[in-house]
């Protein structure tokens, strides 16, 4: 029998960080099905085990290991996958965990902590690499199992309405066109940004700059999605974006979805 499930997605700029300003106590309350995060910044080694094994949560996750207290992604599932995989099987790009895919059995989740292009033309290019890179996963894989859903920080305001200032920032990475013509590429492959669908005019932001004090003047970015496959789309029930939380220069994402 179908059932209601909260899928939660936020970058915490660091677990060790977030856990200190009591992300175990909002876990419990809002207690989400799944809860992807990203920029871990840790590795399990260097965790409370309350913080790795939570009452009444799997949990999963991939760091780099190119550098430590870098990138990284994990994953707090109520629900047990039935398999879960770590990286796309390119070298370049699982070095630095930025991606987990976990089956259900009813969808296939990915979470994703795609690669910021600010830091210069180099890793710009990474990013579109990357990028194009995983497109590519997920339509191969999407041929087995149509029901995907892809969530995270995807480092890139899609429209002008995502970003306060959007003339200000058309040169900036995070806004090029190069980047935002991705995000209609994945769109017109069929995946489907929920918030956007479901939210045509909502003008509300997932990150703000902190050295800025940027949050408190709600000078914002779009930058956190949950895109599913348009196979799935009929299942989403809402898709929301929870301002509210703070502990982060992000805050969640995310569905209710019935599987």
């Amino acid at each position: 029998m179908p059932r209601a499930i909260k899928i939660l997605s936020w970058n915490v700029n660091g677990i060790r960080a977030v856990y200190k300003k009591g992300f175990l106590e909002w876990l419990v309350a809002e207690s989400p099905d799944i809860l992807c995060i990203q920029e871990t910044k840790a590795t399990q080694e260097q965790l409370p085990r309350e913080l790795i094994d939570p009452d009444r949560y799997h949990s999963f996750w991939c760091s780099a290991s190119m550098k430590k207290g870098y990138s990284g992604v994990a994953v707090y599932t109520k629900i047990e996958p039935k398999a879960v995989e770590m990286g796309m099987g390119i070298d370049r790009f699982d070095a630095e965990g930025r991606l987990i895919r976990l089956e259900y059995g009813a969808f296939t989740l990915f979470n994703v902590y795609f690669p910021n292009g600010k830091m210069g033309s180099e890793r710009l290019q990474f990013k579109m690499d990357f990028y194009a890179a995983f497109l590519d996963h997920v339509q191969t894989l999407r041929s087995q199992q149509p029901h995907l859903i892809f969530v995270g920080d995807v480092n890139t305001a899609h429209k002008e309405i995502d970003l306060s200032r959007p003339k200000e920032n058309s040169t900036v990475s995070g806004f090029l066109p190069i980047e935002r013509r991705w995000i209609d590429d994945a769109v017109a492959a069929g995946y489907v940004d929920t918030f956007r669908r479901l939210h045509p005019d909502a003008v509300e932001y997932s990150w703000w700059d902190l050295k800025s004090k940027a949050r408190e003047r709600n000078i914002g970015w779009r930058i956190d999605y949950v895109f599913v496959s348009s196979e799935l789309f009929p299942s989403v029930k809402s898709a929301f974006i929870q301002q509210d939380v703070i502990g982060s220069d992000h805050c969640p994402v995310g569905i209710h979805l019935v599987a």
